[in-house]
């Protein structure tokens, strides 16, 4: 099963939601997702698990790279609803730190935000994504 990814970019932060399962397979489309995000975006991302099934230590290398990546950027990475094996990724790399937060909801409010912030809010997703009907564009 692949990952199927939906982004969000507001104001003060960015939304990346995944589903599936992210495993050494599914690496690179995930990687493209962080692209996608670091070019149409600012601000921390919030990495949204909420619909992810598992994922691997290849899938967890992943986020750490990704965090790296964002953090060249001078962005964060943060997850919401992760797995409980996320805190050990809090820790895997010295040269980047990941928040880890119960829920989009609580990670959203750290930043001043909330699920249902009016505004203008630009959002593209991969064409399989489950979860909304929208633009396609991935």
């Amino acid at each position: 099963m692949t990952i199927q990814w939906r982004h969000e970019s507001r104001a003060a932060v960015g939304i990346l939601a995944l589903s599936g399962h992210l495993g050494a397979g599914e690496a690179a489309r995930f990687t493209g997702a962080i692209g996608w995000a670091l070019a149409y975006g600012a601000g921390p991302l919030i990495l949204d698990l909420t619909a992810l099934q598992g994922w691997s230590a290849p899938g967890r290398d992943a986020i750490v790279q990704a965090a790296r990546r964002l953090a060249a950027q001078h962005r964060t990475l943060e997850l919401a609803a992760a797995p409980a094996d996320a805190t050990g990724l809090a820790t895997a790399d010295s040269h980047v730190t990941i928040r880890v937060h119960p829920d989009l909801a609580t990670a959203l409010a750290a930043h001043g935000a909330s699920v249902e912030e009016p505004g203008e809010h630009q959002v593209r997703h991969t064409t399989g994504w489950p979860h909304t009907s929208g633009p396609r564009d991935a």
